[in-house]
């Protein structure tokens, strides 16, 4: 099936399982049509689809709990229970078992299409040797979670841009419209439980953020609390789009929780799994690090090398076949993942194409 099928059977699939905010979901359409790396972003179903096609001989090497829908604009910054500063993946909506080698190639796939829109400027090979120098390292030594602190100055220099000042993170999220209408009573109690006191008012705003995600409810529960701003938001989950590819293989099961619990990962506890709401706070330093400030750093071969000892914190998780994939990874030939990233990339700008020209039909 074309793009245009695939999306549409894999949509009908999702309101069977969750509520959609149609308008939402037509915005996430049309962003789909204006550029490639957006595409990119909004259609991981798809890219489910056609990896098992192009990218066959990734296929038969170890299948662990992975990301899945891995790239550049996935990792954001959290505070730890000791308050510290901690970057690192930011979303695991699509966990699920896949091989090792899908983050891998994701994550360079999206550094290549990045550097086409002119937000990267490393070209494709160069950025695939950094990703796996770095995941290659993370493995060997167990994995490390990033901690801004007196280490990796660099880093937080990135992650503490322009876009984290409070003032427009706040002005952001006033700009938020308020919620009308009735809303899940799951979604309010899942949200209430992550304020720190029970009764405290607040204001219950809907946001449109991210690709992958768009169009399912995402709600922000705003206040005010001891002289300062609070902000918590619930989104709703449902299992992967592998469970929609292969839906008597794959179990219906939200792997959330579980791959943040496997990884390397010094956890935000402000991140929960309530039912079928993944709840989380928001401020000015947690939240995901946008591509636009990834551009302000002169480091991008150490920053995707970063990217790549991030994802061996998560692989990690899966202890037993880690032998394995360092087998496995040292055995490949030279170029493996650029060339399977330039494949992948071709696909998705050939589907890309195909969506424009019905969008624009």
């Amino acid at each position: 099936m074309n793009i245009v099928k695939a999306t549409k059977k894999y949509e009908d699939w999702l309101r069977l399982r969750i509520r959609i905010v149609e308008p939402d979901l037509r915005y996430k359409h049309e962003q789909m049509a204006l550029a490639l790396f957006p595409f990119f972003r909004g259609t991981f179903y798809r890219w489910a689809q056609v990896w098992p096609e192009v990218c066959a001989e990734l296929e038969r090497v170890p299948h662990i709990l992975s990301v899945g829908d891995l790239h550049v604009e996935n990792f954001g910054t959290w505070r730890d229970t000791d308050g510290r500063l901690v970057w690192g993946v930011n979303d695991f909506d699509e966990a699920c078992l896949f091989p090792y080698t899908m983050d891998l190639v994701r994550l360079a796939t999206s550094a290549l299409l990045a550097a086409r829109a002119e937000h990267l400027t490393m070209k494709a090979k160069e950025s695939a040797e950094a990703i796996l120098e770095g995941y290659e390292r993370g493995m060997e030594e167990g994995g490390l979670p990033f901690i801004l602190g007196e280490r990796h100055v660099w880093l937080r220099a990135i992650a503490e841009n322009k876009l984290r000042d409070p003032e427009v993170f706040w002005a952001k999220m006033d700009r938020l419209p308020t919620v009308k209408g009735e809303i899940p009573e799951s979604a309010r109690e899942a949200i209430e439980h992550l304020l720190p006191e029970r009764g405290i008012p607040y204001r219950l705003a809907r946001r449109r953020a991210g690709m992958g995600s768009l169009g399912r409810v995402r709600l922000v529960a705003i206040a005010e609390w001891k002289g300062g701003r609070i902000a918590r938001e619930g989104k709703a989950l449902t299992a992967s789009a592998l469970q929609w590819l292969y839906p008597k293989h794959v179990p219906a099961e939200i792997l959330y929780q579980a791959i943040l619990r496997r990884a390397v990962r010094c956890l935000d506890p402000y991140v929960q799994l309530r039912g079928h709401w993944i709840v989380r706070r928001l401020s000015p330093h947690c939240s995901r690090v946008e591509l636009e400030a990834l551009g302000t750093s002169r480091g991008e071969c150490r920053l995707l090398e970063a990217m790549g000892r991030e994802t061996a914190n998560i692989h990690v998780g899966t202890e037993e076949k880690r032998k394995a994939i360092l087998k496995d990874v040292r055995g490949r030939k030279a170029n493996w993942l650029v060339n399977a990233a330039e494949k992948m990339a071709d696909a998705v700008e050939k589907d890309w194409r195909v969506w424009r020209e019905r969008w624009q039909s």
